[in-house]
């Protein structure tokens, strides 16, 4: 059967312990250390969330990456998106579980990369919203030697069997595409580099909550636009409505807390129906576990309003060519921010089949 579209998933590589997050948040800490000691913190908070069918799981582990992809493709997921620490002149975080599965050739199920490209803090939040912050490790971009030695570290991976293809060419995703000043001549580098190699260059996706950023994205070279507008309900309801919302926050010392059917009004706009704009789609968000009273909750998202959402976006890009035809996912499994499709146990397998039931066409 045929698919309405390519749906591609972000997929966070945290849950092992590291050096680093050792020294900056005590031995063994992991994504889990959040999740697991999260508290309600209003009345009816879904909280805290415990993952099901993979537990707590370690990433180090191959049997978990296979049972991640069983469950993907049982969502009718097309792949995974890993996210990509390079913070320049060869430094990185963890990278272990993609390397591992480059390594394995295991498990047999398509990916690509984005490039997280920004710095790492350690993060305060205030009720206001706003939060103070430590740097941890700083963002840095390379000179063209070092774009070299990035292109050259990844290479084995463009060339795997895996990759996810745009017409032909590695889709390589960049996160903050407008705070690398010098992304163009990136892109034209490494497109040479990808052609010397035996590639057929490049499709480059660049990442954006703001739909007025869409041309001035594509003009510095990208191919595609992914647009994410997670928080565009702060800027769309009225100012009523705001008012209210930022006075129960304080009030009431909780969190931001905004009904998800309403904030997924705003997830899909007519941009998507654009050849080089993918939409994405979100099953859910609570940053609490990571940033307590002073994060934000998309309350009582369920899978049928998920599934609703998901839904209006397979119909807003049913016209276009089939290589285009692409929606991200936000996200597999990020469960510090309480978004995910893993099953947890209140919905179980709930998200997945919402997706599955709607993804083939008719």
């Amino acid at each position: 059967m045929r698919k309405k579209a390519r749906v591609i998933a972000f997929y966070l590589p945290q849950y092992h312990p590291t050096e680093n997050n050792n020294i900056w948040w005590g031995k063994g800490f992991t994504e889990w250390t959040n999740v697991g000691k999260a508290k309600p913190l209003y009345k009816g908070h879904y909280q805290p969330k415990v993952p099901a069918d993979l537990g707590y799981y370690d990433l180090r582990l191959p049997e978990i990456r296979y049972e991640q992809t069983k469950l993907a493709r049982k969502a009718g997921i097309d792949g995974f998106c890993y996210y990509h620490y390079w913070f320049g002149n060869g430094r990185m975080e963890l990278e272990r579980p993609f390397q591992e599965v480059l390594n394995l050739n295991e498990p047999q199920f398509p990916f690509c990369l984005c490039w997280a490209n920004e710095s790492w803090h350690c993060k305060f939040w205030n009720m206001d919203g706003t939060f103070s912050s430590k740097l941890l490790v700083e963002q840095k971009y390379d000179d063209e030697e070092g774009h070299k030695k990035h292109f050259y570290h990844l290479l084995s991976a463009f060339k795997d069997e895996r990759y996810i293809k745009v017409n032909g060419k590695p889709l390589f995703y960049i996160y903050q595409p407008l705070a690398f000043s010098d992304i163009s001549r990136f892109i034209s580098l490494w497109n040479d580099l990808a052609v010397k190699n035996g590639l057929a260059g490049f499709h480059f996706v660049g990442q954006t909550p703001f739909v007025e950023k869409i041309d001035e994205i594509i003009q510095l070279g990208f191919d595609a636009v992914n647009v994410i507008k997670l928080f565009e309900f702060k800027t769309k309801i009225g100012a009523l409505e705001r008012l209210f919302l930022l006075l129960r926050r304080k009030m009431f010392s909780r969190p931001l807390v905004v009904k998800y059917s309403n904030a997924m009004k705003f997830f899909i706009g007519p941009e998507a129906q654009k050849e080089n704009v993918y939409p994405t789609i979100i099953p859910n968000w609570d940053h609490t576990p990571r940033s307590g009273k002073g994060g934000c909750v998309l309350d009582n998202s369920t899978p049928i309003l998920f599934q609703k959402q998901a839904s209006e976006a397979f119909e807003m890009i049913k016209d276009k060519t089939e290589e285009n035809k692409i929606v991200f996912l936000k996200s597999w499994n990020e469960w510090g921010e309480g978004n995910y499709m893993e099953p947890d146990l209140k919905y179980g397998h709930g998200f997945i089949d919402a997706l599955s039931e709607i993804i083939y066409q008719e």
